[in-house]
C-alpha cells in the first residue's frame, strides 16, 4: 500500500498560539482548553460563555471550552442561545434546539450513502434561523458579508444596541413569522426599531446625528438664487432636506437582507466547515492495483491528519460490484475490507461515507481500484 503523509499548516499553530490572553478568562485549573470556532469566514463580537470559560469571539469567531461543555451566545445584551454542545465547528443552525436535533438525521443521496449536507439545506429555510441570521448579517459593520468575509460586529455597534434595547416596543423575538419580524410601516418591528437606533459610521459623524425635522426645514430660509448671495454660516431649506435624505437613507432596515442573501451566507459557511472537516481525513490509498488471481481480502483505513482517527460510523459502496466487491466495513478499526471479483482490465471505485466522533458531518472519500 502506499502511504501518504500530510502535515497541518503551520499557520493553524500560530493561530492557536495567538489566542492566548484574547479570548477571555479559563477557569480550567491550568490544562489547556480546546478551541472551537463560529461559522468558518468569521464571527467577531459575540460573548460567549461555558461552565469553564468566557470570553469573546475573535475575528475568526474563536471560542474556548472543554469537551463536554455547552455554550450560550449573547451579542450585547441580546441573548441569542443557549445550551449549544461546544464543538470545533458550530454554526447558527445549532443555536436552535429542534434543528440541532435535526442535524443529526443524515439523509441518503443518489449513491445510497448517508450525508449530512441535504439535511443542512432543507434546514435553511427555517423561519427563526433566518430572522436571526438577517439580524446578524445587517449588524455587521459594513453589512455586505462578501464571498470569503466574515461578520464583524464591533464595540461601536454593541454600545449602541445595549443602550437601544430598552427602548424598544418589545423584545426581539426570533420566533415570530419573519413578516413579522421584518415589519416596517407605521409600527416597525423591534428589530427595525433597533436597527434604526444604531449608526455605523464613526462617532461624530454627520449621518449618526438626529435628521432635521420637517417643521427645521419648513423655517429654513430658500437659498439665494445668485450663488453669490449665498451665506456659508447660513443652513438653507435646501441644505437641511439633502442632510435629512443623507440621515434617514443611512439608517439600515431588514429589507436590505433577504432570506436568500441569509440562505447563500449560510450555505457558504456550511460547504466551507463541510471542505475542512473533510480536509482533515484521508486514505492510506488513492489507487489500488491487483491483479485478476488475487482475490484475497484487501483492507483500505482511513487516516485523520494528526491525530487517532476515532469514527463513529461508515459504509461503503463499489461502484462496479461486478469487479471489485466490499466485503465488510469497520468503525472501529476505520477500515473496509473488499476483494477482486472481476477480471484482469476491469475496475471500481470504492467510495466510503464516514462520520467521526463528536459531529453530525459525514465525510466522503474514494478509493480507485483497478485489476491487471
Amino acid at each position: 500500500m502506499k502511504f501518504v503523509h500530510r502535515t497541518a499548516p503551520l499557520t493553524v499553530l500560530l493561530s492557536t498560539l495567538a489566542l492566548a490572553g484574547c479570548l477571555g478568562s479559563d477557569d480550567g485549573g491550568g490544562t489547556a482548553a480546546d478551541t472551537g470556532q463560529l461559522n468558518f469566514n468569521g464571527f467577531s463580537g459575540l460573548d460567549f460563555r461555558t461552565a469553564s470559560q468566557s470570553g469573546t469571539t475573535n475575528v475568526d469567531g474563536q471560542f474556548r471550552y472543554y469537551p463536554g461543555e455547552t455554550l450560550s451566545f449573547r451579542v450585547g445584551d441580546l441573548v441569542l442561545a443557549d445550551g449549544v454542545p461546544a464543538r470545533p465547528h458550530v454554526t447558527l443552525l445549532e443555536f436552535f434546539p429542534d434543528l440541532r436535533s435535526a442535524l443529526q438525521t443524515p439523509t441518503v443521496d443518489a449513491e445510497g450513502l448517508r450525508t449530512h449536507t441535504r439535511t443542512e439545506l432543507n434546514l435553511l429555510d427555517n423561519g427563526p434561523l433566518m430572522n436571526m441570521t438577517r439580524l446578524l448579517m445587517s449588524l455587521d459593520w459594513t453589512q455586505g458579508v462578501q464571498e470569503d468575509e466574515g461578520i464583524e460586529i464591533r464595540q461601536r455597534v454593541i454600545d449602541q444596541l445595549n443602550a437601544a434595547l430598552p427602548l424598544l416596543d418589545a423584545p426581539i423575538d426570533f420566533n415570530v413569522p419573519t413578516t413579522e419580524f421584518t415589519a416596517m410601516g407605521t409600527t416597525p418591528s423591534p428589530a427595525n426599531q433597533l436597527l434604526a437606533r444604531i449608526c455605523f459610521h464613526p462617532k461624530g459623524d454627520e449621518l449618526c446625528e438626529s435628521p432635521p425635522t420637517p417643521e427645521q426645514i419648513q423655517n429654513a430660509p430658500e437659498r439665494p438664487e445668485n450663488e453669490e448671495d449665498w451665506d456659508p454660516d447660513v443652513e438653507y431649506r435646501q441644505d437641511l432636506q439633502a442632510k435629512r435624505n443623507r440621515i434617514l437613507e443611512a439608517i439600515r432596515t431588514l429589507d436590505e437582507i433577504d432570506n436568500e442573501d441569509a440562505r447563500t451566507y449560510l450555505r457558504r459557511e456550511l460547504k466551507d466547515i463541510t471542505t475542512t472537516v473533510s480536509n482533515g481525513y484521508y486514505l492510506d490509498e488513492d489507487v489500488a492495483s491487483h491483479p485478476a488471481s488475487d482475490t484475497g481480502i484487501k483492507s483500505v483505513r482511513v487516516q485523520r491528519i494528526g491525530g487517532d482517527t476515532a469514527l463513529a460510523e461508515i459504509e461503503a459502496i463499489s461502484t462496479r460490484p461486478e469487479d471489485v466487491t466490499i466485503h465488510a466495513w469497520s468503525w472501529q478499526s476505520a477500515e473496509v475490507d473488499y476483494f477482486v471479483s472481476g477480471d484482469s482490465g476491469g475496475e471500481s471505485e470504492l467510495v466510503m461515507s464516514f462520520r467521526p466522533e463528536n459531529t453530525y458531518r459525514w465525510v466522503r472519500k474514494s478509493l480507485r481500484v483497478i485489476i491487471r
